[in-house]
């Protein structure tokens, strides 16, 4: 499940932004919609137990998230969050198979080779290992990011303007790719945009609409 409850953060010297209650059942699509600015990302932060809210309660995965500690959050988010961020954050310094053994390197386990082979197969990765993230193509890079998100099948799948930036056919792609690796594990789905072609595809999903502030 995802419960978000009086949720309130402020900025030091801006104004304070009040977001909507939510409340959905584990394996949800959630649509964050909302112009530029309307605290979209800040959300997705909150929500992914980077950033302390000035008020709220936020229940995920089963977990009482600003009751934890910082490093009983790390370990949740370790465990039970994938993350599909604006800038991708690949690695130029690593190929695309190293990039990907990185979640499990960063939670002191031995990695899952098969699980990443696996993953490069579903999401049409195959053969492309070896290459660094400059000799990817948008949508490449894209389902590298999706595939690093999905490795330890987290139960909370969040993914930022994931489709700015693409052409038509690259959006439809990365949207789908995103709600059927969701469904595979039974994770609730939160997309954060401002793309009308999310939400018509997305069409089924529970709104949570963002206000601009000034």
């Amino acid at each position: 499940m995802l419960a978000v409850h009086g949720l309130r953060h402020a900025y030091r010297g801006g104004p304070t932004i009040a977001f909507p209650d939510l409340d959905v059942p584990q394996g949800a699509r959630v649509l964050l919609r909302g112009p530029s600015g309307s605290g979209k990302s800040t959300w997705l932060a909150i929500v992914a137990a980077l950033l302390t809210p000035t008020a709220g309660r936020v229940v995920a995965a089963g977990a009482d998230l600003l009751a934890m500690s910082a490093r009983e959050r790390d370990a949740w988010r370790g465990a039970h969050l994938g993350f599909v961020p604006q800038r991708l954050h690949l690695s130029e310094a690593l190929d695309v198979a190293r990039n990907l053994a990185l979640p499990y390197v960063a939670a002191g386990e031995a990695v899952d080779r098969a699980r990443i082979d696996a993953l490069m197969r579903r999401l049409g990765l195959a053969g492309l290992g070896a290459r660094r993230p400059r000799e990817l193509s948008v949508g490449q890079a894209q389902r590298v990011a999706l595939a690093r998100a999905l490795l330890r099948r987290p139960q909370l799948l969040l993914a930022d303007e994931p489709t700015a930036s693409l052409d038509d056919d690259h959006a439809r792609e990365v949207v789908a790719l995103l709600a059927e690796g969701a469904a595979e594990q039974g994770a609730t789905l939160v997309v954060a945009t401002h793309d009308a072609r999310v939400a018509a595809a997305l069409a089924d999903a529970v709104e949570v609409r963002l206000e601009a502030h000034a």
